[in-house]
């Protein structure tokens, strides 16, 4: 017992730091007060603190899934990882676009999901994961669920930008967002590089599927979400090249697809090992 505790003493250090940053974040840039700064950059103290949430959560996630009996993986453990990867991802884009409305909205959700392995730290041994071709594929996967993860976010925030707009109700953690139109550049190109990833994850799950689960290609409802979310993906960015489909059309697109996306994989894991008992 003690060696869970310790072992998982980085996911809580990193979900208390995320937690503080995000409620700093929403004091100083989202609270309605009198002379908030409603869009200040970030200075480098606030950067270096996210870069050390970001490094004691890869220690965390490190420790926790590669063990000297092989890859041990988990539904908390799948959306940790992908929230970390998430709020890389958004870090290295702050440096390129101003990003600095978003903190009070991605930092929370991390604190939460980096605390779920605490909650629930039944963890199973992955086979084949010390195959390359798994691993890549295992690299792809997490990187397309992290970017369709914050291009979700992102559509979300859009929509009620969008909607405050028209209704002229600009309340100042709103206007503390990036602009409408970098927003939507921003979601794109996530949700382009998101749809290349997942094509690549598919893509080897239905080809090789034998050489890297040792079975070949089964039909279940873990699959057909998967297909599902992809068909969603294209359909949105064929519609967005050929038609210019934006606003709340993007929206419902992008969420669809990112709700069959989790339900592909998070979902049937947590109803295997939280609800069913299975490992």
């Amino acid at each position: 017992m003690a060696d869970i505790v310790i072992q998982l003493l980085p996911h809580i250090a990193a979900a208390l730091l995320y937690g503080a940053l995000g409620f700093h974040f929403w004091n100083t840039r989202w609270r309605e007060q009198e002379n908030q700064c409603v869009a200040c950059p970030m200075q480098v103290w606030e950067r270096v603190a996210i870069a050390s949430a970001l490094l004691i959560h890869a220690y965390g996630l490190y420790g926790a899934l590669f063990t000297e009996a092989g890859m041990r993986f988990s539904f908390s453990f799948a959306l940790s990882l992908m929230m970390w990867l998430a709020v890389l991802i958004y870090w290295l884009e702050s440096f390129m676009a101003r990003m600095e409305g978003m903190q009070p909205l991605v930092l929370p959700l991390a604190a939460l999901c980096t605390a779920l392995p605490v909650v629930f730290p039944q963890v199973h041994l992955v086979a084949h994961a010390s195959a390359t071709g798994f691993k890549l594929h295992f690299l792809a996967a997490m990187l397309a669920y992290s970017l369709l993860t914050l291009s979700a976010l992102h559509a979300i925030f859009m929509g009620f930008t969008e909607n405050a707009l028209h209704k002229r109700l600009m309340k100042r953690s709103l206007a503390s967002l990036p602009p409408l139109l970098t927003m939507e550049s921003l979601l794109f190109r996530m949700l382009l590089l998101g749809f290349v990833l997942l094509t690549l994850t598919v893509g080897s799950g239905v080809f090789f599927s034998e050489a890297l689960f040792g079975k070949p290609l089964s039909l279940d409802h873990k699959t057909l979400f998967a297909f599902a979310s992809w068909g969603i993906f294209a359909t949105l960015l064929i519609g967005r090249h050929a038609w210019g489909w934006r606003g709340k059309r993007a929206l419902r697109w992008t969420l669809a697809g990112f709700a069959l996306l989790i339900l592909a994989y998070v979902g049937s894991r947590f109803v295997a090992e939280v609800i069913l008992g299975r490992s």
